[in-house]
């Protein structure tokens, strides 16, 4: 089984509570850096972030996450989180809302391949595509 692990600039948490309620997600873990133990203490100003997150989803995949000290983020690139559902209205009602306040790269639309497919990079920075093939 494969699963995301994301990488944030000290917003994980307003994403995973995002991705929550887009995706009906089941956020199973949010631990801060404060949490850790005493031998590993967070970095000063730092003790609100999100050390590790995890998410279930509704089809049973797991997404996981955190954020990093700015020194080691990097603006993600070369990859997308694909997302399937049966539904293209459903489809396109999440797709919208992950594009909402990023930037969308293909309308969501009707394709050769797809009753319904998109490709978004979230406010988050997160890329995303919406998929609803023709056959499940």
């Amino acid at each position: 089984m494969l699963n995301p692990y994301l990488f944030y600039q000290d917003n994980c948490e307003a994403a995973f509570n995002h991705y929550a309620r887009i995706l009906g997600g089941k956020i199973d873990a949010m631990m801060r850096s404060s949490d850790a133990p005493p031998d590993m203490p967070a970095a000063p100003g730092r003790e609100k972030m999100i050390m590790h997150a995890r998410m279930s989803l509704p089809d049973g995949s797991v997404l996981m996450a955190s954020d990093v000290p700015p020194e080691h983020f990097s603006k993600p690139q070369g990859f997308s989180i694909s997302f399937t559902v049966k539904d293209p209205a459903d489809g396109e009602r999440k797709f919208n809302a992950l594009a909402d306040g990023g930037t969308v790269t293909m309308p969501f639309s009707k394709t050769f391949w797809a009753k319904g497919f998109g490709m978004c990079v979230d406010k988050f920075g997160i890329p995303w595509m919406v998929n609803c093939p023709e056959e499940m």
